[in-house]
This record gives C-alpha cells, sequence and structure tokens, in this order.
C-alpha cells in the first residue's frame, strides 16, 4: 500500500509536469532553404552557452537493395575517413581538440551526423561538415580497413548477441517485400563484397545539399546560424534525386513462425503485429492510440507485463514492447520476452497472447489510461530537456516526410486517446493470423547458428 501511494504521488507530479512543457517547442523552430534546396531549422535554447548541429541525410538501410544492404551504414564510417582538406580522422580531432563531442548513426530511414559543442565553436562544425558533404575522398585502401571494423560490429551486435540475432530474424521474416526486411547493417555476405564504387554511387547519389537537413538547437540567433549555413553549404551543387519506388509490404495471408538455433544461456521470443505509422495512418489517432497501447503492457514497473507476467505469475524474466511511430512505412507492434527458469517459451507466447485479448475484449479504466497518459507524457517532457533530443526529433520528422511541425501534436494526440480507442486498435491489428514468431532456440556453443521455420 505504501509503494502504491509512492507511485501515485509520481504520476500525479509528472502529469503536472506534463502540463508545464518547456518553452523550447518546435513552435519555435525558425526555417530557412538555400537556394540549392537545404533545409536549415534552427531551434534557439539559451539554458547554456552549448550548441547541438546535426546534419540529417534522407538516406538509411529502407533505401537500399539485394547486394549493397548496409551501404548507408558503411557511408557513415567512411565520413571520418578524410576529404580533400581533411586527413582520415582529422575531422574528429579538431572537434575533440575544441572541446566539443560528435558522432554519427544510421537508421532505417536516414543517416545523422551530429556535434555538441560550445556555441561559439558552431562555424567550426558547419565548415566542417560542409566539407565532407562534397569533398570526401573514398579509395581502396581506406575501404578496405573499415571494412574489418564494419565486420566485427556486425559480429559483435548481431552474430555473437542471440537475441539480437533472433530479432534480425524475426524482421526479415516480417517484412518479405519491404526493405525493413533488410537489417541496417547489411547482410554479412554484402558488407564483405562491397567495392569502393558502391559506396562513392552512394555518397554521390544522396550527399548532397538538397537531400540535407541542419539542425542547430542550442544558445544561438536563427538569423546568425542561417548566415553561416549560407557561407558554408550554400556554395555546393545540388543533385538531381530521384527516390526508390515505394514497397509496400504484401498482405499478411498467416501465421509466420520461425526458430532461431544458435548459442544461447536462455530462450527467448519475439512476437510482432503489421501497424500503420503516422505518416501511412489513415487515421492519426490510431497511431497515438498505439503508442498508449504500448505504454500499458510496458510502461514500467506498474505496467501489466511486469506487474502480472513478472511478479504476478512470475512466468517471464524478462519483457518489452516497442512500437515506433514515426517509421516511413508500415512497421511492427513488437512483443519480446525471455521465459522464467522453469517456463516454456510456449508459456510465455500463451501469457502475451493473453494480455492482447484482454485488451481486445475489457476497456481499460479511466483511471489505468491517466496513469499511462501520464507516464507517456511525462517521458516526452523529460526528453525535451535535452538538446540533443529536440534536435533528433526535428531531423527525424523533416527526414521521413512527415515535416517538423508535427513535433508538438504528439502531446494533444496523447491526450486525446480514449479506453474505446485502445480497444479498437487491438482488436484491429492483434489478428492471431497475421502474427509473426520468432523464438530462440539455445545451442552449445559449437553448434552453428540456423534458422527453420514452421
Amino acid at each position: 500500500m505504501g509503494i502504491a501511494l509512492l507511485c501515485n504521488a509520481g504520476v500525479y507530479n509528472t502529469l503536472a509536469h506534463a502540463e508545464l512543457l518547456p518553452a523550447t517547442t518546435a513552435a519555435n523552430v525558425t526555417v530557412y532553404e538555400l537556394d540549392n534546396g537545404m533545409r536549415i531549422l534552427v531551434l534557439p535554447d539559451h539554458r547554456a552557452p552549448v550548441v547541438v548541429s546535426q546534419v540529417w541525410y534522407r538516406v538509411g538501410s529502407s533505401y537500399e537493395h539485394n547486394g549493397v544492404t548496409g551501404i548507408s551504414h558503411m557511408l557513415e564510417h567512411m565520413m571520418f575517413k578524410g576529404t580533400k582538406k581533411l586527413k582520415p580522422g582529422e575531422f574528429s580531432e579538431i572537434i575533440a581538440f575544441n572541446g566539443g563531442e560528435e558522432n554519427a548513426f544510421t537508421g532505417t530511414d536516414y543517416t545523422a551526423y551530429f556535434q555538441t559543442i560550445a556555441a561559439d565553436r558552431l562555424e567550426l562544425c558547419l565548415r566542417l561538415e560542409a566539407e565532407r558533404m562534397r569533398n570526401l575522398k573514398l579509395d581502396e585502401t581506406e575501404l578496405k580497413k573499415e571494412l574489418q571494423v564494419v565486420k566485427e560490429e556486425r559480429r559483435m551486435r548481431t552474430e555473437d548477441n542471440p537475441q539480437a540475432l533472433t530479432f534480425e530474424q524475426f524482421q526479415a521474416t516480417a517484412f518479405v517485400n519491404s526493405p525493413y526486411h533488410h537489417p541496417i547493417i547489411g547482410w554479412m555476405d554484402d558488407i564483405t563484397n562491397y567495392k569502393v564504387n558502391d559506396a562513392r554511387e552512394w555518397y554521390d547519389r544522396w550527399y548532397a545539399p538538397n537531400n540535407a537537413i541542419l539542425v542547430v538547437v542550442g544558445d544561438v540567433q536563427p538569423a546568425a546560424v542561417y548566415a553561416l549555413a549560407k557561407k558554408y553549404f550554400g556554395k555546393l551543387k545540388p543533385s538531381l534525386l530521384v527516390p526508390p519506388k515505394t514497397q509496400i509490404e504484401i498482405p499478411q495471408l498467416g501465421e509466420r513462425r520461425i526458430k532461431v538455433h544458435a548459442p544461447a544461456e536462455v530462450p527467448y521470443v519475439v512476437l510482432g503485429y503489421p501497424v500503420p505509422v503516422l505518416k501511412t495512418a489513415k487515421e492519426a489517432w490510431q497511431v497515438y492510440a498505439l503508442d498508449v497501447l504500448a505504454g500499458v503492457l510496458d510502461g514500467g514497473d506498474s505496467a501489466r507485463l511486469s506487474r502480472e507476467l513478472i511478479r504476478g505469475q512470475q512466468i517471464a524474466a524478462q519483457v518489452s514492447v516497442s512500437y515506433d511511430m514515426y517509421d516511413r512505412l508500415n512497421s511492427s507492434f513488437v512483443l519480446s520476452a525471455v521465459p522464467n527458469d522453469n517456463k516454456k517459451v510456449a508459456d510465455i507466447e500463451t501469457a502475451l497472447r493473453q494480455q492482447l485479448n484482454k485488451l481486445k475484449t475489457h476497456k481499460i479504466s479511466a483511471e489505468e489510461l491517466a496513469r499511462v497518459k501520464a507516464q507517456v507524457l511525462a517521458s516526452e517532457v523529460y526528453q525535451r530537456d535535452s538538446m540533443f533530443y529536440q534536435g533528433m526529433r526535428l531531423g527525424l520528422l523533416e527526414a521521413v516526410g512527415l515535416g517538423w511541425q508535427r513535433a508538438d501534436e504528439y502531446v494533444a494526440g496523447i491526450k486525446a486517446v480514449t479506453a474505446e480507442q485502445v480497444q479498437s486498435v487491438a482488436k484491429e491489428y492483434f489478428v492471431d493470423q497475421h502474427v509473426t514468431v520468432a523464438e530462440l532456440v539455445p545451442q552449445s556453443s559449437i553448434t552453428a547458428p540456423n534458422v527453420s521455420g514452421e
């Protein structure tokens, strides 16, 4: 009872916090566009003399085709290997010398490069990013060296990680013709056989100002950022952009199920259902209802899966739910779990399905809905405290084609969700014939991994 009171106190505090959203919302964004098509988004945040600079390119693994899967990620590595004016590694050395931090990341729908640095060093970041946007040096020697790094990264993150390996196989089974079929890092055989021309063609095709978005958040004035961006990026020539044809995932006509046999200590199971995202949904409320539903199942210790499957029935050692409303194409609502020591994968799969069926047959209570909304909104509020997150949200929305203006719709969308809408999306999307199940079957470490369908 004491614990419940503490939890409730936390809920109401966070709800109050959620009502007082920070002043730095997307509404304060100033937008520019250079003559060469490069978009610039500036969000002043004067709480600290710091700036976050991000350059987003509208290209990621979902743009790739067979034979060059993972090339977006490979090119991300090569972007640190020197330009006409910079030696390999010099970009990072200059940023570090000036007290900054920098890195990059590749997703299914974008690739982004960023620096966090003192506000008076922004010009340095823009000069360096402009230099590597059009003047990257790509040679066979550097590519061969970096290939080994990327292959080792794949081994470490996926092939030697049985849960990650199972999830990769799940994705490849759940998506048949959607480009989300391929892993972001690419298939090992494709990585092994990259040629320098593959990277060069990808770079020339996509790394152009008219395919890029500069996002700057921090202690800056928009007009000053625009002047710097024009100085360094304005002279770069645009490319002729021909986006790949949209591939819509074929309808799923029955359950898909695979077993992944790999060296592991414990079994693991992944269940996924095809769902729309904000960009593809006919009605936006469904997307927000799915996000709230994810919070009902997996929104902390008080959420249903933790309360009922881990602490209650003690059937699961670990459970999680994931749903990303900001994907460019239709996505999956995914549940994953590790069964407890004395339980089987079939037990935990049955328990997960029972939880989904409960959502279909019983509306969630007003109290539970309010608690979950408060948690979801509190998470949004806390993330807005981060300059990096604010830039991340703006850049991502622009990169997937939703537009930065959608950033401030999230809170209103979540607040408007009703119990009836949560039940409605559960009924519509958690259909037995549409489920994909991937099971990790632990093997001894000397047994090679393999995949079997049923």
